[in-house]
C-alpha cells in the first residue's frame, strides 16, 4: 500500500471519527466553579463560538413582559444540571437547583424594521446558582462577534440602529458592573432572579424559531413544554396558572398591560422584600392595596426625584403624578428606574400615562 494512500485512508478515518463525535456537554464544573470563566464559550453552553446554537440541555424561553434595558432585543435560556429539576413556585421565581445558569443575552439588530437580520450582541450575562446562592457574571462580545470576554467593571459603549420607526439612533450602552447587578437582582438582600416566574413564562414559545428545538410556528405553552422535557417539576396544568398580561398586546385590558409593565420594570426594587420595600411603594401584581400601589400615596424621601408633586399616582392625572414624572426623565436621582436605560421608554411611559388617566 502506498504512503500516499495510507494518509489518505487515515485522513478519512479521522473525519468519520469526528464527523461521529457528539457535541461536547455543558461544563456543569466549571459553572460551580469559584473563579469564573474569563471567556464565555469555556461554558460550553453554545455549540458554536458566537453562541447562535444552545448546547444539549439548554433550553430557550422568554417572558411575556420583559425589563425595558434601552430597547436591546433579549434571548434567554437556561441550563439545569442532568438529573435535576426546576420547582414550580406559585409566587416569585422558579425554584431553580445548584448548577442551574440563566443565561441572557442583549442584541440590537442594525434595523428594527427588519428585526431578524444583522443583529449584533452586545453582551451576555450569567446569573449561576452555586451552592451559597446566585452569582451574577458578565461577558462583552467583540466586534468581530467571535468571543465574549468577562466583565466584572463593566463597560459603556456606542450602539448604533435604526429604530422602528426608521430614525438612525445612537445608545450611550451601559453594562453593568458586579454591584450594580446586585441593586436589582436583591431579594432579602441576596442574589436572585427576577424575570423567571410561572406568570411571566404562562406563554407560548415558538421553539423551532429558536433554534434546533423543532419547526418554525412549533410553538408551545413554556410551563407545559418545561414539565414535558423534565425540566420542571410540580407545575399545575397552565390554565390554571395566573399569566401575566404582554404589556404591548393592545388585546389585553389597559389596567392588567400597565401592571405588568410595572411589575417588570419597578418591582424588583419595589416590593415588600426589595432594595425600595422602605417606601412603601410596591408595585409587584400580586399587590392590591391602593396606597401601596400609589394611588394618592405620599413619597418617602424622594427628594427632588417628586419634582414638586406631592403622590406617586394622582388618579386621572398623570401630570400630576410623581411616577409618570420619574418615568420620562433621564436625569440621574430623578429617572426610573434608576439602571438599566439611558433613553426614556416613550412606548411604556405612555402606557403607565393612560393607565392613570383611566382611573377616576
Amino acid at each position: 500500500m502506498s504512503r500516499l494512500r495510507v494518509i489518505v485512508i487515515a485522513a478519512v478515518g479521522l473525519l468519520a471519527l469526528t464527523a461521529a463525535s457528539p457535541p461536547a456537554p455543558v461544563a456543569a464544573d466549571l459553572l460551580l466553579a469559584e473563579a469564573p470563566a474569563q471567556t464565555l464559550d469555556a461554558y460550553g453552553l453554545f455549540t458554536d463560538a458566537a453562541a447562535r446554537r444552545p448546547a444539549a440541555g439548554v433550553t430557550p424561553y422568554d417572558l411575556n413582559t420583559p425589563l425595558f434595558s434601552d430597547y436591546a432585543e433579549k434571548f434567554r435560556y437556561v441550563f439545569v444540571p442532568a438529573g435535576r429539576k426546576v420547582r414550580y413556585a406559585a409566587e416569585g421565581a422558579l425554584e431553580f437547583p445548584v448548577g442551574t445558569a440563566l443565561i441572557k443575552t442583549f442584541a440590537y439588530p442594525a434595523d428594527f424594521r427588519r428585526p431578524k437580520e444583522d443583529i449584533r450582541f452586545v453582551e451576555t450575562r450569567l446569573l449561576i446558582r452555586k451552592a451559597n446562592g446566585w452569582v451574577a457574571q458578565t461577558y462583552v462580545w467583540n466586534a468581530e462577534q467571535t468571543k465574549a470576554v468577562l466583565k466584572r467593571a463593566g463597560a459603556r459603549m456606542d450602539v448604533s440602529f435604526i429604530d422602528a420607526h426608521g430614525a438612525a439612533q445612537t445608545i450611550d450602552y451601559a453594562v453593568p458592573n458586579t454591584n450594580q447587578c446586585k441593586e436589582c437582582h436583591s431579594t432579602d438582600n441576596e442574589i436572585a432572579p427576577i424575570g423567571p416566574k410561572a406568570r411571566n413564562l404562562n406563554g407560548e414559545f415558538d421553539y423551532g424559531a429558536a433554534g434546533d428545538f423543532g419547526d418554525a410556528g412549533d410553538k408551545s405553552n413554556q410551563l407545559a413544554q418545561w414539565t414535558k422535557i423534565g425540566l420542571l417539576e410540580g407545575a399545575p396544568p397552565p390554565a390554571s396558572i395566573p399569566a401575566t398580561p404582554r404589556w404591548d398586546d393592545p388585546k389585553a385590558p389597559l389596567e392588567g398591560r400597565a401592571r405588568a409593565y410595572l411589575d417588570a420594570n419597578c418591582a424588583h426594587c419595589h416590593n415588600p422584600r426589595g432594595m425600595a420595600s422602605n417606601s412603601g411603594l410596591f408595585l409587584n401584581l400580586e399587590e392590591r392595596r391602593a396606597n401601596h400601589l400609589g394611588i394618592g400615596k405620599n413619597p418617602v424621601a424622594a427628594g427632588r426625584g417628586a419634582g414638586g408633586l406631592s403622590v406617586s399616582i394622582r388618579p386621572g392625572d398623570p401630570d400630576a403624578s410623581i411616577l409618570a414624572y420619574r418615568m420620562a426623565s433621564r436625569e440621574p436621582g430623578v429617572m426610573m428606574p434608576e439602571l438599566g436605560r439611558s433613553v426614556v421608554h416613550q412606548e411604556g411611559l405612555d402606557l403607565v400615562r393612560a393607565y392613570i388617566a383611566s382611573m377616576k
